[in-house]
């Protein structure tokens, strides 16, 4: 199982730069091929982040849901996905 997420981030927005790279960082440390993610720019794809509930960037979407309004710690994001990781009844194989 993949766990895919979309960070939704504005131009010009420092908070999202910086959350970008702390997913990035855990992505990379939680094993290659199990997370996916893209960067979602509101202005490009607005109907989608309005229909997810995003009115404020930096925002993070798991699965198609909207879990993160805003930036959250490295240690609540990493605990999150430590969790879907650990429910994943196929044992992380994708």
């Amino acid at each position: 199982m993949t766990i895919d997420i979309e960070i939704f981030a504005s131009p010009g927005c420092g908070k999202c730069g910086n959350a970008r790279e702390v997913l990035r960082k855990l992505a990379a440390e939680l094993g290659t091929g199990r997370i996916e993610w893209r960067e979602v720019d509101v202005l490009d794809e607005l109907d989608y982040a309005v229909r997810l509930g995003v009115l404020s960037t930096p925002a993070i979407a798991i699965d198609g849901e909207l879990v993160f309004t805003g930036q959250p710690s490295q240690r609540r994001l990493r605990a999150e996905l430590e969790r879907r990781l650990a429910a994943d009844p196929e044992g992380g194989e994708s």
